[in-house]
């Protein structure tokens, strides 16, 4: 007598095992390609007087800080390259602020450190990553 059941369950395990091989060999490249997306997550102290800060929702929303004006604009992010789209800028004068902030174009994370960078790529500063503080 034959049994007919062996082969079809025999194939059930293998076909589960190599969707299994493929969901964990999906989630190590997907590990390996880049850092993690910077929406929801905070950079710099928020609230320090004359000190630059940025925040970043998952809805593409970049809020902050350049230490005197307020700095608002939107994000989107490939590669781990992160770009900006126009960022507004309040135009007061604060004595003794480098307000380089409202300059960036780009920005890249490296670790716990975002980078800016002007629309010539040149570094323009960076902040170091802090509890994430939604907008009010």
């Amino acid at each position: 007598m034959i049994n007919t059941r062996t082969a079809p369950r025999s194939r059930t395990l293998r076909g589960t095992a190599a969707a299994a091989l493929l969901g964990a060999a999906a989630l190590v490249l997907t590990a390996c390609s880049g850092s993690a997306s910077v929406g929801d997550t905070s950079w710099g102290t928020l609230d320090a007087q004359g000190e630059p800060a940025m925040t970043f929702t998952a809805d593409g929303k970049a809020f902050g800080t350049d230490g005197c004006n307020i700095v608002n604009g939107s994000w989107t992010e490939e590669k781990g390259k992160v770009t900006f789209g126009p960022l507004a800028s309040t135009m007061m004068f604060c004595e003794g602020v480098d307000t380089w902030l409202s300059g960036a174009s780009t920005a890249v994370v490296e670790g716990d450190k975002i980078t800016f960078n002007d629309e010539d790529g040149k570094k323009i500063g960076s902040l170091k990553k802090t509890e994430f503080t939604a907008p009010k």
